[in-house]
């Protein structure tokens, strides 16, 4: 009977349950989340954090970064690798005990057919394989299942093998999907596929400790363990993600047992939390960043100038210690501490507040009277206290700041489609390496309006600099470390002073955990649901 129960029932009744007992079900993993940014559940399109949260604990990738130290590339869905001579070619042998939730085996066959739908779909994911010269054009030469359990994929240049791992099949789009659902579910458009595009953005059929049972959304999510699942088996059966937007609310569940992790608190409700000894704060330093972005076709914001003087708009020294406590260590270089070949944290902080330099560049820039701009940002978190804060000074440097605060599915929609002026936002780059941020935050492919290269953030700032780009190539090729790291330094000075965004905070995620909750695995680039148990 429990089977034929509608999900809403069964998660009420789950609530209900959790409630009359004032804890959280024994066998559920219950966290509470803001989800109003969750548009997708597709691999192949995600570009929001909490859906590739989600996703990285229902589809597995080819291979993962170890948890811990995120430097090392472990196999996962394939259980070994190898190079040719010539550096050409990548083969990638899959585990023999893959299956899909529903019994299927799972074989290389749907790797390389997940693969080449990653780039025909085109979604801004996609580039995580098109920057390594992979192409719609030439994807069924490019990836090849040979049998079964090998998958053969052909490179147009020998890229160094880690980099490659680490960027390309390390993310969402080497997730291995049902070839089967997708097309059964395919629908066409103008002649053209969409890969079971709409059914993946709300259900999912890969290969994973966790399958998606529900999505309401702005309500829930929830996942079921996958009995079919060839590792280690999910610690807890279900994992409910509540929609609780509100920092209060989710304290206030925390502390009444009705919610085991509080994943959007605010410094003072962590603070407050801190005391509480029912609770455990996990803080993780995040190869991500918050910051806000310029869009260049404003004449005004295309000078340099302009955008170097809202740099001495902000104290970051003082807001890490105050409304970022808990959530952001103060930094300026587009790449995080904790990357190969970041600036250190002197040289990654050269910014302070200083009204008088603002004016003075203003003046130097044609603007000693300022100007008006409109300033977007998320009505979420510890956002708008940053942005009042850099309204007020930059009042003070004559520049009226006319602030908007809106969803966070609002925000990513208008600054993906390049309608803003200023925005405040947030990234997460894709793994250890300072290519990561360098390559979507410096260099930029295609500044065309029509390339719409959304997963840009330079695109979307209308940022184009073709000596950035070279440097950016040379580096990816560059196979001495130490080259590699002189290249990104000067890449990371200019960007500093010219470049489109105004970083202020690398990211710490605090997580707060209750007690009952044991061996929750937490790393930079992934949080483990399955580790988690009662």
């Amino acid at each position: 009977m429990r089977r034929l129960l509608a999900p809403s029932l069964i998660l009420a009744a789950t609530l209900a349950a959790a409630s009359a007992h004032a804890a959280t079900p024994k066998d559920a993993l219950v966290m509470a989340w803001n989800l109003d940014a969750l548009i997708t559940l597709d691999p192949a399109q995600i570009g929001e954090v909490n859906g590739n949260d989600i996703m990285i604990n229902v589809c597995n990738r080819l291979v993962q970064p170890n948890i811990k130290d995120v430097a090392k590339i472990e196999p996962q869905l394939a259980e070994s690798w190898s190079t040719s001579a010539d550096g050409m070619t990548l083969t990638f042998k899959m585990r023999k005990d893959l299956k899909f939730p529903s019994g299927k085996a799972a074989t290389a066959h749907d790797a390389a057919w997940s693969l080449k739908r990653a780039i025909h779909l085109n979604f801004g994911n996609a580039a995580n394989l098109k920057e390594w010269g992979f192409s719609s054009e030439k994807a069924d030469q490019q990836f090849v299942a040979t049998d079964d359990h090998t998958l053969v994929v052909k490179m147009d240049k020998p890229y160094p093998v880690g980099l490659v791992m680490s960027a390309a099949f390390s993310s969402n789009v080497a997730s291995v999907l049902s070839k089967e659902t997708g097309e059964k579910n395919a629908k066409t458009t103008d002649s053209k596929s969409d890969y079971g595009n709409g059914w993946f953005k709300t259900q999912s059929d890969c290969v994973g400790p966790y399958r998606v049972r529900t999505w309401n959304a702005n309500d829930v999510v929830i996942l079921e363990a996958n009995d079919n699942y060839f590792g280690k088996k999910p610690g807890l059966k279900r994992v409910l993600i509540r929609h609780v937007p509100e920092s209060g609310a989710q304290r206030l569940q925390l502390e009444k047992s009705d919610i085991d992790v509080g994943r959007l608190l605010s410094a003072d409700d962590l603070k407050a939390l801190a005391t509480n000894k029912d609770v455990h704060i996990e803080q993780t330093v995040m190869h991500g960043f918050s910051y806000f972005a310029f869009n260049m076709g404003d004449p005004i914001l295309a000078n340099p100038k302009v955008r170097e003087a809202f740099r001495y708009l902000v104290d970051y020294t003082g807001l890490e210690k105050s409304v970022m406590a808990y959530l952001g260590k103060a930094r300026n270089s587009l790449v995080p501490i904790g990357a190969f070949g970041a600036l250190d944290e002197k040289e990654g902080l050269p910014f302070k507040l200083d009204i008088d330099m603002a004016k003075k560049l203003l003046a130097e820039a044609g603007y000693p009277n300022g100007f008006s701009m409109k300033y977007i940002l998320s009505a979420n978190q510890f956002n708008p206290a940053v942005a009042q804060h850099i309204q007020a000074n930059a009042a003070k440097a004559g520049i009226k700041l006319d602030l908007e605060q809106m969803a966070d599915a609002n925000l990513f929609t208008k600054m993906r489609a390049r309608e803003f002026q200023i925005g405040q936002i947030g990234w997460g780059a894709g793994y250890p390496d300072a290519h990561s941020m360098i390559s979507r935050h410096a260099y930029n492919p295609d500044n065309r309006l029509e390339s719409k290269l959304a997963q840009y953030p330079s695109w979307r700032s209308a940022w184009f600099d073709e000596n950035i780009n070279k440097m950016t190539d040379e580096a990816m090729m560059e196979k001495d470390p130490a080259k590699r790291i002189a290249t990104y330094k000067k890449i990371q000075e200019h960007m500093l002073h010219n470049g489109p965004m105004a970083y202020m905070f690398q990211t710490v995620r605090p997580i707060a955990i209750r007690k009952e909750v044991k061996d929750f695995a937490i790393g930079p680039f992934k949080v483990d649901y399955a580790s988690a148990r009662k």
